[in-house]
């Protein structure tokens, strides 16, 4: 048998090279997994980031065509951020889906072309949670989200199923990684996202806040209550006069020095939620947390117990903002662990009397005749513009919050007072523009008021609010 030749000299020293390098690689990888600290790799400073913060937007009009300088002003001052988010209170269709029995109110939809205006006056995230989401059904939030990630926005808070909905959503800006999380407390039970079990369907919705809430009431009124309750269904904790809790009505009652109402985020949404923004911050260089609440503490200035619980917890999984929603006026803000909690940015747009149709479930509870028209039920509505949003000033005065962070920590804080235009026609009302000098104080000395509890103090300087950080 013949047999083969062996490798060349040449061949055979090449051979010897290539092994002792291999050899040599081969002990730096060990190594290296045996503790010795690889070479950093040099990450250029990308500067302060800074975000711009606003609240619902209710967008039905074009802004684009606008050219007044306080409107081209505030859409430059949006643009300049790095990133800036919106509350998206708006469905984006063309009435393929019908509407729902029950809405959040009005019946919102608009022109799907409208999402990319809201891409022209700046913006990169928009919140997807919130009372209106359901208005239109599955297909209405699913269209929407469709436009909106075509007009190259992100957005968050809806999703597929309850794992999805509740998913951070991630925007990519030259001055870091951007992550949105987005829930919403306001909300029609039939638009919360749903889990599956693999055996029946995931259903499509909302990331739902949601709380429980106890009644307080004092000894002898829990008494009183029991004993006029009695053959109803009621279920006590505790034994005769030792029992201090009662469900009844569908309420729990608990006996308190003092009447009141207390309110606590559900366990399940809150953990959940604290998981989320957990992962996202270790994804992501800054994490917007953002929540739709129409509740109060009684005051529709003062956010509801549970929220305050709820945006804390946010924070300290790992949140950098909290931006509320949906009371449609200014509340306080907090800065905690150096982090800012807005209670309520109140609107950004607020075109919510220029739709083009409404169902007739908007127009029945009025006793309005068939054919009646979109311009019919405002007018029945807020009784000819004297009652309801369109006669309520705070509804028109809002802010851009514009924090900037360097690195983790944020340095400064500034609010820019807008106007959506009170008192002008249906026509023109609801889209922003800075404010005069005499209103931005009125806006500015109204936030110093509602922060103050949360021990925050806002300067006026030149007409913008400036937040004092601690440090500062």
């Amino acid at each position: 048998m013949a047999r083969r030749p062996g490798p060349r000299p040449v061949a055979l020293a090449a051979a010897l090279v290539a092994l002792a390098t291999w050899m040599g690689s081969a002990a730096g990888d060990r190594a290296s997994a045996q503790g010795a600290a690889p070479q950093p790799h040099a990450y250029p400073d990308r500067g302060p980031m800074t975000l711009a913060l606003t609240g619902d937007s209710i967008i039905v009009q074009p802004l684009s065509p606008h050219v007044e300088p306080e409107f081209t002003r505030l859409i430059d001052l949006v643009r300049g951020a790095d990133a800036a988010f919106t509350n998206l209170e708006m469905l984006f269709h063309d009435y393929e889906p019908y509407p729902s029995t029950q809405s959040g109110g009005t019946y919102m939809r608009a022109d799907p072309a409208l999402a990319k205006e809201i891409v022209w006056a700046g913006f990169d995230l928009v919140g997807q949670a919130n009372n209106h989401t359901g208005d239109y059904g599955v297909l209405g939030a699913q269209l929407t989200a469709k436009y909106v990630r075509e007009a190259g926005l992100v957005g968050a808070g809806f999703g597929e199923s309850l794992r999805e909905a509740r998913e951070a959503k991630f925007y990519e800006s030259a001055k870091g990684r951007v992550a949105l999380v987005a829930v919403s407390s306001t909300f029609p039970d039939g638009s919360r996202a749903g889990d599956s079990w693999g055996d029946t369907k995931a259903r499509p919705g909302l990331a739902p806040l949601r709380y429980t809430t106890t009644q307080v009431v004092t000894r002898p009124q829990f008494d009183a209550l029991r004993a006029a309750l009695q053959g109803a269904s009621v279920s006590t904790g505790g034994a005769g006069a030792s029992a201090t809790e009662m469900t009844a009505l569908g309420r729990t009652f608990v006996v308190g020095d003092r009447t009141g109402v207390r309110t606590e985020p559900l366990k399940e949404d809150l953990e959940a939620m604290a998981a989320v923004v957990s992962n996202a911050d270790r994804q992501a260089d800054y994490v917007i947390v953002s929540s739709h609440t129409h509740e109060n503490a009684g005051d529709r200035y003062v956010p509801p117990e549970f929220f305050v619980t709820f945006a804390r917890r946010m924070i300290d999984a790992g949140a950098d903002m909290v931006v509320t929603s949906g009371p449609h006026v200014l509340r306080g803000i907090e800065i905690y662990k150096n982090r800012p909690i807005f209670y309520s940015l109140g609107d950004f747009i607020f075109q919510n009397e220029t739709l083009l149709r409404q169902p007739p479930e908007n127009y029945e509870p009025f006793g309005m005749p068939r054919g009646s028209g979109v311009a019919d039920f405002n007018d029945e509505r807020t009784k000819n513009g004297t009652i309801g949003f369109p006669a309520d000033p705070y509804i028109f005065e809002s802010v851009v919050a514009m924090p900037t962070f360097s690195g983790d920590r944020m340095t400064t804080l500034t609010l820019h007072p807008i106007s959506l235009g009170f008192g002008q026609p249906r026509s023109r009302r609801g889209r922003p523009v800075l404010a005069d000098p005499a209103l931005s104080t009125k806006i500015i000395g109204d936030l110093q008021k509602f922060s103050a509890p949360y021990k925050t103090t806002i300067e006026l300087k030149d007409g913008v609010g400036v937040v004092v950080l601690p440090g500062s």
